[in-house]
């Protein structure tokens, strides 16, 4: 009977720890035997979800994000978490095009791109708590 690996890490709410976390997890699904496509789209989702919650959940401020990951049989789960200001209108924030950017230097596609790279992605937030991403992916499917 196979066992569910797991591991979890927490970093600084910086830009630059966005890459490192990209590459932890690229590390961590290669025992799935992906293919490059495969890491490829998820070392995207993993890139927008942990700039969104620099840019977004702390406004460039100090902060933790704390990262979850799971192989379960041939699916990959993450959960990325910031303590952050959270989400109003978490479909809203959702919806392609949509940001609380207000210097005109972000797309609005953070979600979008998680939602097209990954099987599964759902979203919570708290105002004044944080947001979470869960996102999943079979892997070899």
């Amino acid at each position: 009977m196979e066992q569910v690996e797991r591991f979890q890490m927490e970093i600084e709410s910086l830009s630059k720890n966005e890459e490192f976390a990209r590459v932890v997890i690229a590390v961590f699904m290669s025992r799935l035997n992906p293919t490059l496509e495969e890491i490829d789209d998820v070392k995207t989702a993993v890139s927008e979800a942990v700039t969104n919650a620099v840019i977004h959940g702390y406004r460039g401020k100090e902060g933790i994000i704390h990262i979850r990951a799971e192989i379960d049989h041939d699916t990959l789960t993450l959960v990325i978490k910031d303590d952050g200001i959270g989400i109003c209108n978490v479909k809203q924030a959702m919806e392609p095009m949509y940001t609380s950017d207000k210097t005109g230097e972000r797309s609005g596609m953070g979600f979008s791109f998680m939602e097209a790279f990954m099987d599964e992605v759902l979203v919570e937030s708290v105002l004044g708590q944080g947001t979470s991403v869960t996102m999943k992916k079979k892997i070899g499917g």
